[in-house]
């Protein structure tokens, strides 16, 4: 597991870094001079991101909303103190895990393990979303088709898929795609009809 370690305390990270060694990370990766967390994560693509900030600071969650834009990763937070708002703001920034620590060092272990599996719940909640609307649109979209088709050519709703699902059986097409080419090319006589009325 490859971990990027950003604090700008020296010997905090020096001490996350051995821990992480010890609990058997195969690369702890540090920030480079002058270099901001997105552009370490591109340089690097770390498994794990663990930002560790002396107070919480509202300033560097744009970095942590740029990360996830970019380059979605489990990122880990360590703050020195409660603040339930900035913990909101956090999570919602992309943070996986928000921890509030003292002086002494967690283990980090299973806070970095935790990370890890809720961020690939979360990515699988958001895969399965995106696909449920998807299939959502690509329903109305045959739907409307389906309609025209009742309406033109007369038939019942069976008939008026049925004709769809032939047509994209001869074209090797998905029936999603053959119906809004349908309902595409339906739009476009109606405006070269009216421009041959103009002419006459």
């Amino acid at each position: 597991m490859r971990v990027l370690l950003a604090d700008a305390n020296l010997d905090r990270a020096a001490s996350v870094a051995d821990c992480l060694a010890a609990t058997g990370a195969d690369e702890v990766l540090r920030l480079a001079s002058g270099e901001t967390l997105a552009q370490a994560v591109s340089r690097h693509r770390p498994d794990v991101i663990i930002v560790d900030m002396a107070r919480p600071d509202r300033d560097q969650l744009d970095s942590i909303r740029e990360v996830v834009s970019r380059h979605p990763s489990p990122i880990v937070l360590f703050v020195d103190r409660n603040d339930p708002a900035f913990m909101e703001a956090a999570i919602e920034a992309g943070v996986s895990s928000y921890n509030v620590v003292g002086t002494a060092l967690p283990d980090v272990k299973p806070i970095v393990e935790a990370a890890v599996v809720m961020f690939r719940r979360y990515r699988q909640v958001e895969t399965e979303l995106r696909k449920a609307e998807a299939s959502l649109k690509e329903r109305a979209i045959i739907d409307r088709a389906k309609a025209r088709i009742m309406q033109e050519r007369r038939m019942s709703e069976p008939d008026a898929y049925r004709w769809l699902r032939r047509q994209a059986m001869d074209r090797g097409r998905r029936i999603a795609d053959v119906a809004a080419e349908l309902l595409s090319a339906d739009a476009a006589p109606s405006k070269d009809r009216r421009g041959s009325h103009g002419d006459r």
